[in-house]
């Protein structure tokens, strides 16, 4: 990962993102089932390549509540984020969740309009 002194001269790419959907969401866990939680979000993330449409998925730690885990998601589409939710991947997380949860996904949905991205985010090696 470079650090951000590597950074100078790099031009974000911006790019007018209108017509998709995302969503934030915010998983709270029960106490002490994080890490299961997480376990369940990587075998299912591990699946994407069954989403096509599914553009973008992020898995995020709350740095101030260590039971939030955070869900960022951006489909190319309606009809993608449909296909999102009908696949095998995403019934097999949907059913391994709920005991691991201490109440219901909070869902904000959005409507992207505009992204800024440094272009080394493009180029970087994220393999794992």
């Amino acid at each position: 990962m470079p650090d951000s002194s590597s950074l100078e001269g790099n031009e974000p790419r911006q790019l007018f993102i209108a017509g998709r959907k995302s969503a934030l969401i915010r998983l709270t866990c029960a106490a002490g089932m994080r890490p299961a939680l997480l376990e369940v979000l990587n075998t299912y993330v591990d699946s994407l390549a069954d989403e096509p449409g599914t553009e973008m998925f992020m898995v995020h730690l709350d740095p101030d509540d260590e039971n939030n885990v955070w869900l960022y998601e951006t489909f190319l589409d309606d009809n993608a984020a449909v296909a999102h939710r009908s696949t095998e991947g995403f019934a097999k997380m949907m059913n391994d969740m709920p005991p691991l949860l201490e109440g219901p996904p909070a869902i904000l949905r959005m409507e992207p309009l505009r992204m800024s991205v440094q272009e080394s985010v493009l180029t970087e090696d994220w393999s794992l």
